[in-house]
């Protein structure tokens, strides 16, 4: 049964190679996912690693869990599910009415 790991505090340098590298010394790696920005493309400084056994999954967190890579101590542990989040439909969702803005009528004041 496959185990995903979250590894965090990766160098903006670190690729997915090194981690595919640095994993398989541990046991069998089904995959290397490094997270990137959408906007800049640069790494995010976090990945997932999906190694194929339990036991693999643990021996690589036992070892690698504050282990130096690339002038970063790593933090690896297993992977928890993703929350549920609620989509807003972008943009702030939920602002409420209410006009505002322009410039205010002082004509009728005196």
């Amino acid at each position: 049964m496959n185990t995903k790991l979250f590894v965090g505090n990766l160098s903006f340098n670190t690729t997915e190679n090194d981690l595919q590298d640095l994993f398989a010394a541990h046991g069998p790696v089904t995959s290397v996912d490094l997270i990137m920005d959408k906007f800049t493309g640069k790494s995010r400084g976090f990945a997932f690693v999906t190694m194929e056994t339990k036991e693999g999954a643990q021996a690589a967190i036992a070892a690698l869990n504050g282990k130096d890579l690339n002038g970063r101590d790593l933090t690896v542990n297993e992977a928890r599910p993703r929350e549920e989040r609620p989509r807003s439909g972008g943009y702030g969702g939920g602002r409420g009415g209410g006009g505002g803005g322009g410039r205010r009528d002082y004509s009728n004041r005196y």
